[in-house]
This record gives structure tokens, sequence and C-alpha cells, in this order.
């Protein structure tokens, strides 16, 4: 069957202008994360780590090996591994994506460097499926909220289309029931500010330094050590963009200058280290409010 979708939206007519290979969508994937957010709290913070990852024995289905499409990771606390299809997404996709989360401890072992430790001993993991459309009965099982061995899983239609005007327009759907348990969402209060985890910590120090504006990088580490977050409470702008994974604010805006160097706060913060954060920051008088 052919289906020709037209489409008009402010007056510019737009045309179906699909994917043609799966390698095209996963090259739009990485320029694009953000379209893989899951529209939930905690999961809109996707980072691409690793792509075309090979698996042993990762294909249940044919007692093959395997290679996922795409590793990702959400916020501080979870990895995922995506699964793209040009077409309909059906159960043997889902079977297929189960299949590599089975294996997925040999992605630690091949990458031991994408998950820090200090903010939790394990990952937790999220299936993604990703197609141009899906069945409508396995639609209906994602929406209802499925878990495979207590992992959640999720789908998104992706759908392209170009314009007379030449640009190019992409529509998804997303299908996902957050119904994980155990997590951590408290929020704290800094200076009349709601923060979370991660971006208390910039705060602070940002304070820090505006009001100690002659401090040197190795004052301010005198100040915050390491020891704070397990491995790194921050480190020079040079340093941060050099590393392959992205564990630091690097953005302009975050960015923090002090007299001699500017410094990359780390993003890896948890409920471990950040109760420890919080603490040193109340014996040097800095006030932390924990809201529940």
């Amino acid at each position: 069957m052919y289906i020709h979708k037209h489409i008009s939206a402010n007056n510019i007519v737009i045309e179906s202008f699909p994917f043609q290979r799966e390698i095209a969508m996963e090259a739009y994937l990485i320029e694009n994360p953000s379209v893989l957010s899951l529209e939930s709290s905690g999961l809109n913070d996707v980072e691409i780590l690793e792509c075309e990852v090979s698996l042993t024995d990762g294909r249940n289905d044919r007692n093959t090996d395997g290679r996922i499409d795409i590793l990702a990771k959400y916020g501080q606390e979870y990895l995922s591994i995506v699964e793209l299809k040009m077409g309909e997404l059906t159960e043997t996709h889902l079977f297929q994506l189960e299949s590599y989360l089975n294996e997925r401890n040999q992605i630690l072992q091949k990458f031991p460097d994408i998950w820090d430790n200090t903010v939790s001993s394990q990952p937790k993991w999220i299936g993604i499926m990703v197609g141009s459309s899906i069945n409508p009965e396995l639609m209906l099982k994602i929406r209802k909220g499925y878990y495979y061995n207590d992992i959640p899983i999720a789908a998104l239609t992706i759908n392209r289309y170009k314009g007379k005007d030449g640009n190019i327009y992409v529509v998804t759907d997303t299908y996902f029931i957050d119904k994980i348990s155990g997590r951590d969402y408290t929020k704290y209060k800094f200076n009349d500010k709601i923060y979370g985890k991660n971006r208390l910590v910039l705060a602070v120090i940002r304070d820090f330094v505006d009001k100690n504006p002659n401090i040197t990088y190795s004052e301010l580490k005198s100040k915050f050590p390491d020891s704070l977050q397990g491995r790194e409470t921050f480190t020079t702008e040079s340093e941060a963009k050099q590393k392959r994974d992205r564990r630091n604010f690097i953005k302009p805006d975050e960015l923090i200058t002090v007299s001699d160097e500017t410094i990359a706060v780390s993003t890896q913060w948890g409920g471990g280290n950040i109760n420890l954060f919080i603490e040193h920051c109340r014996n040097m008088e800095i006030n932390i409010k924990t809201m529940l």
C-alpha cells in the first residue's frame, strides 16, 4: 500500500521526505539528540555516547552476534540502548531490543569509562525503539507501561518532511509511561532558586567565585576538593573539552572564570555524593535547603 501524505502548516506546503536508510536516521539523531527526549522528568537531557556497538551473541532471535545502533545517556542515572528501524515497529523489533538488553553488561565492559561509579554503582537502563510508525498492538502495550526485566521500554516514531521553501520539518511521537520507581527527584533551594543535584553544585561554586573574584584555581580546589564528588568536582575548560565523554558543564554560560583559569564543573552528582557536598557547604556556612 502506498500512502501519499500532504500537510500544510502556516500556509507552507510540506510533503513526506523520509530517511532512505537507517544510517541517515542515525546521523540525524546524532546531530539532534534532543529528538530522543522522553518528555519525562529527568529523562530530557540526552547525550549520544556511542554508535554501532557490536555485542557477542546479541541476537537471541537468530543465535548470532548483534550490533546496537545507538548507546545514549539520560541525565546522570540512565543508559539507553536505541534500536532504529526504517518502517513500522513490531513485536519482532521489541524482541531484538530485549536481546540486546540481555547483553548490556558487555557494553560496560567495552566502555568502562562511560559510567561514573561515584554517582551509583550501576546504571539504570531504558530500551528505546525508533521507527517511522508503530504496530497498533505494540503501541498499546508500550502506552500501558511495558517493562522487560524491570527495564522500561519506550517507542518513538519519527517522520521527516520537506517544505516548498526548502526547509526540513521533523515530526515525532513518543510512547512511554514513566512508572519507574525509586527515582530521586529531590530539589534544593539555594539563594531563593530551586535546583536539581548537578545544577545546585554549579550554582554554589559560581556564587562562591562571584563573592571571591581573586580566587585561583588551586585555592578553589582546596575549598571544593575532588573528594566531594568522588572523582572530580571540577576541572579546567580545556581538560573538560578534551574528554571523549561529556561529564562537565561546558556550554559558554555554564563555564566559570577564576583569576587564573576557566573551570567546568562536573555534572555527575547522585544521591550519595550530593549529600556529601551539601554537608561540606553547610560547614562553610553556605545555606542550602532540601525541598521535600
